[in-house]
């Protein structure tokens, strides 16, 4: 894995929604750590994009992921528009590098299944 610029930017990986976990859904993703300083941001965070469409919210559901790679340093955008922009790049990028073969293992990963108190879900 790289780890330029303090493991600050966009990643990618995999992961999985608790309420899922009795079926064996891992979905891929990417996230961004940082400072995210085109919000202006006080503190660091992790901001998670699953790529899989949902029927419904699950805000505040546990969650176990594993971060597979690093796809770019974190920027100040001069807009909203730009950042989507490249949000949506870093997809392309994610889901095109995901889908090799190696990655594949990582769908059915125990750590990603089976965790503590799997069966609680959020309220």
């Amino acid at each position: 894995m790289h780890t330029e610029g303090e493991g600050e930017g966009a990643g990618e990986g995999q992961r999985e929604r608790e309420e899922d976990a009795d079926r064996g859904a891992v979905y891929p993703m990417v996230m961004s750590i940082g400072w995210n300083p085109f919000y202006k941001n006080t503190v660091r965070s992790v901001e998670v994009h699953i790529m899989h469409h949902f029927e419904h919210q699950f805000y505040g559901s546990h969650m176990n992921l594993v971060i597979l790679g690093f796809i770019r340093p974190e920027y100040d955008y001069v807009s909203k528009e730009k950042l989507v922009e490249d949000i949506r790049t870093d997809i392309d990028v994610a889901d095109h590098s995901l889908g090799r073969p190696a990655y594949g293992k990582f769908s059915g990963d125990p750590s990603l299944l089976d965790f503590e108190n799997k069966g609680d879900t959020a309220s």
